[in-house]
């Protein structure tokens, strides 16, 4: 088997990466990254939606062991937790830096300092990829690190981590630069999505991106050891009372992806950030629910993926503020 090379290194080599970069970087001055289009100039300090300007903002840099198994593998997924989101989910387990801007635990870093990291993920920690959650506002930013990285000895497949509230236009730009797509698919109804998470039109938008995502990656493929080289990889996160419409949207997967299409599903929900001021998300998911889920993903054929144990949510509770949470080196 010819060793595997991520896609963004060809693109550097014959110059179509740093094109790319600055295609990107240019729609800064008018933002649309996102379907938000709030049309802010971040290069002058305008902020929209995401409350983010030009320069990137770092919550954690660390070796990530609780991805999926072929993501984390044995050394850890290279993971780049950015700061705030281009969505505002009510439960959202990463709140303190996803939507507290007063009292997230970010930095801003400039993407050669982040191009640096990337490499000291790859060589110092040996992780298997550089996974990057929450990317969907700096993407340029996370592009240009890439291309400067590139330089430095960067040569592991590049996750895209994403809530699935993705840009068509710019998911196009990233075609061959992204190895591994790992978005959400949070909701089958849009009125839902905008009461929790505060977007609009949710489910086309997500759904389209999930279909360019496949069409550049596949499905998932492996290599000898079970690490992932390149694919896709959807999250479901399991919701009370059936919010999350995981039925339609596990079946639209199945018949409008792929019925090999990988499927991660979560049942870690617990009521994080806001959502004890909503009756119907203040609690833990059931068993009932939970085995309710299992039953769709049986009935409809989907046998590739994981599945969370119920009691994920006593397990998975993320503190970004606790003493030793990892930075940076």
């Amino acid at each position: 088997m010819a060793p595997f090379e991520p896609g963004y290194l060809s693109l550097f080599h014959s110059g179509e990466l740093l094109k790319r970069v600055k295609a990107l970087e240019t729609r800064l001055a008018d933002c649309d990254l996102c379907p938000h289009n709030c049309r802010v100039d971040r290069l002058q300090g305008e902020v929209g939606f995401c409350r983010s300007g030009s320069v990137p903002l770092v919550a954690s840099i660390c070796a990530h062991h609780g991805e999926e198994p072929p993501i984390s593998g044995t050394k850890g997924s290279g993971t780049v937790f950015f700061g705030n989101c281009n969505m505002r989910c009510v439960y959202c387990q990463n709140c303190q830096i996803s939507q507290n801007p007063d009292a997230m635990r970010t930095k801003e870093m400039t993407t050669s300092e982040l191009a640096k990291q990337l490499v000291y993920l790859q060589d110092e920690l040996r992780c298997h990829n550089i996974n990057f959650v929450s990317p969907s506002h700096f993407v340029p930013q996370m592009s240009r690190a890439v291309y400067e990285a590139v330089p430095l000895g960067l040569k592991i497949p590049l996750v895209y981590n994403t809530g699935g509230y993705d840009s068509l236009s710019a998911l196009k730009l990233l075609d061959g630069i992204i190895d591994i797509y790992l978005p959400d698919i949070r909701y089958a109804d849009n009125a839902v999505a905008l009461r929790y998470s505060g977007v609009k039109n949710y489910v086309p938008v997500v759904r389209t991106a999930i279909k360019e995502m496949y069409r550049q990656v596949g499905n998932l493929k492996v290599d000898a050891r079970e690490i992932a080289r390149k694919g896709l990889i959807v999250r479901h996160l399991i919701l009370p009372h059936n919010l999350a419409g995981s039925e339609a949207s596990l079946k639209w997967l199945a018949n409008e992806i792929s019925p090999d299409v990988f499927v991660s599903i979560m049942a870690q929900y617990y009521p994080a950030h806001q959502a004890n001021k909503y009756p119907e998300l203040n609690r833990r998911v059931t068993a009932e629910e939970y085995e309710k889920v299992t039953r769709i993903m049986e009935n409809l054929g989907i046998e590739n993926g994981w599945l969370q144990e119920l009691d994920a949510s006593e397990n998975y509770q993320p503190d970004f503020e606790r003493e030793g949470h990892p930075f940076q080196p």
